[in-house]
């Protein structure tokens, strides 16, 4: 039987077992939305920007662990995937992007919203490809859902043109697959794991370092057994924070430029350090020469290119997390390094991540939610209070945390808490935002209304974007240049001095929140935080959103100034204790 490519694109999504579409009409896209008009089977998601549409399908997936779906037109529907692309895919998310095309006959002829998607998002995506022909269509859909997920996970990005959306052809769509040049490992090489136990069992001072790699093998269980089993002292990266809950003895903390003191420290001072799913990236190392000096490596990743990039390592191990794990939790044994525990211990007691500051702080926030939400999805725009978040956030196995790490795109916060409600609809979804990354994309709370989302929204108000202030604060002496968010034409120029003489915010976040049809809550008062996110929890039928008035120039504190290694910290804000 002969059908459409368009009615096969929607034939080959149910194969694939797609049951949520991320999905933004236009032109050349026109037909595959006809095909999918009156589908029963596969909830189609309209939002309100295409950039809100991918971080959605991001949050969807990460959230999940299915491969998130896209479908846009050409041209400018698809450009504004752009950043949502780059971000899952530093981040290792699998995703598989449709985007409309002009057709094939105008390809290259500067037809209307025509542009090279491919070669615009080539360098960005694990895999990007125009359907040339419509006899290649369903081998090319089938190899976009393999790629995206086998493997290291990433972002396959598929073209459409519109004259093979309208062509007909075969109705087959084989699960078989097979993808020429394409073989990745996951397997674990005996003699390797053989030889990094020897180095491990014979440590002092140990430590595990774990990165995202290890959420992305949702192997959390098994790297907590096999802490627990030896007794090494575990340590996260951002995007690893989760790997064990974070109220085990065992877990110290984050490591990197806002990591703990006591985490720094155990990196810069162990005698092993077994790394496990993580890019040693420049957020984590400080000064490169400095890091981990005394220490014997181990890096395991899926990913060959990473291992030996940053960090010079003495025994690679290319598989993936959850096999290598395994492997070790076979043939590891307890480790008897009490003294070096104590040691950790006593860092923790002496220099314990916190805010001495009086009143309403983002760390009350984050432990008020800590305490109130059980089982829980937690999304982060990026900034201080995506840092406030990693740095206080409880996480085990009944709460997930959301964040982009690798891009560290402003906007990602509150659509992926889109995509993870309606991938979990019956856990509380909580984003946490500044005020700035808030409004790059809160046309979307238009989307959560439609859709009945009752997310709850925790803005952190400082009037400032936060993280660069803090930067112009501390290294660049006070030149708050283009980073106050309350400025006004009038304002006098070279302002850093917050007072009560700037003007009023703009926009109101909780009039905004109402025009949608949302709730509002302003929280001024520390013990107002509880009142306010016990008020959330219970509206069912709607978003809330609470925004905290939090001090203008408060810190993320410790800080690694740049340039610096690990253990060069400094640990508290002049204006901390004020």
């Amino acid at each position: 039987m002969e059908i459409t490519g368009a009615e096969l694109f929607v034939k080959a999504l149910k194969e694939e077992s797609v049951t949520t579409l991320f999905a933004y009409p236009g032109g050349q896209a026109i037909d595959l939305f006809n095909a999918l008009y009156g589908e029963k089977d596969i909830d189609i998601i309209l939002p309100r920007h295409e950039q809100g549409l991918v971080h959605a399908a991001d949050g969807y997936a990460r959230s999940t662990g299915k491969v998130g779906v896209c479908l846009v037109t050409s041209g400018p529907g698809a450009t504004n995937l752009v950043t949502g692309i780059a971000t899952a895919n530093y981040d290792s998310v699998p995703l598989v992007c449709f985007t409309g095309q002009v057709s094939t006959n105008l390809i290259g002829k500067d037809a209307f919203q025509e542009v090279d998607i491919v070669g615009i998002t080539r360098s960005i995506s694990k895999y990007a490809v125009t359907v040339r022909k419509r006899g290649d269509l369903a081998e090319t859909i089938r190899k976009a859902f393999y790629i995206a997920k086998a493997g290291k996970p990433g972002v396959v990005v598929v073209d459409l043109p519109k004259d093979v959306q309208r062509a007909y052809g075969s109705d087959v769509y084989s699960k078989e697959i097979s993808v020429r040049g394409y073989k990745p490992n996951i397997s674990v090489h005996t003699g390797q794991i053989h030889k990094a136990l020897n180095i491990l069992n014979h440590a002092k001072k140990p430590v595990f370092l774990i990165g995202g790699g290890v959420n992305i093998a949702r192997a959390n269980k098994e790297m907590t057994q096999l802490a627990e089993l030896t007794g090494v002292p575990v340590i996260t990266t951002i995007m690893g924070k989760g790997a064990i809950p974070t109220t085990n003895n065992l877990y110290v903390g984050n490591i990197g430029i806002h990591g703990s003191y006591a985490a720094n420290s155990a990196i810069s001072n162990c005698d092993v350090l077994f790394s496990i799913g993580t890019r040693f990236n420049d957020r984590i190392t400080g000064k490169i020469e400095e890091f981990a000096v005394n220490a014997k490596i181990m890096h395991i990743d899926i990913d060959t290119a990473s291992i030996s990039r940053n960090i010079i390592v003495d025994v690679p191990i290319v598989a993936d997390a959850k096999e290598v794990i395994d492997a070790l939790l076979e043939k590891a044994k307890p480790l008897y390094i009490s003294k070096w525990k104590d040691e950790i211990s006593r860092w923790k007691m002496e220099y314990p991540i916190g805010m001495k500051k009086s009143g309403l702080t983002p760390q009350m926030v984050i432990q008020s939610i800590n305490e109130l939400f059980e089982e829980a999805v937690v999304t982060t725009d990026v900034g201080q209070n995506q840092l406030w978040t990693t740095q206080f956030l409880d996480i085990d196995e009944n709460k997930q945390m959301l964040t982009s790490g690798g891009l560290g795109t402003m906007g990602y916060g509150f659509p992926a808490a889109i995509g993870a409600k309606l991938g979990n609809p019956h856990k509380d979804v909580i984003v946490i935002s500044g005020d700035g990354g808030m409004q790059m994309n809160i046309q979307e709370m238009a989307t959560a209304i439609v859709y009945e989302l009752p997310i709850i929204i925790c803005i952190l108000n400082n009037g400032y974007l936060g993280n660069v202030r803090q930067w112009q604060e501390m290294f660049y002496d006070r030149r708050y240049s283009s980073t106050c968010m309350r400025y006004r034409r009038s304002c006098e120029t070279g302002c850093n001095t917050p007072n009560r003489c700037c003007p009023e915010y703009t926009p109101d976040f909780i009039a905004l929140a109402e025009s949608y049809g949302a709730k509002g809550i302003r929280v001024t008062k520390a013990e107002d935080i509880k009142t306010a996110l016990i008020s959330a929890k219970q509206n069912e039928k709607t978003p809330t959103v609470i925004e905290f008035i939090i001090d203008r120039e408060i810190n993320v504190m410790p800080i690694v100034p740049p340039g610096n290694a690990l253990y060069d910290m400094i640990l508290e804000s002049e204006k901390s204790t004020e």
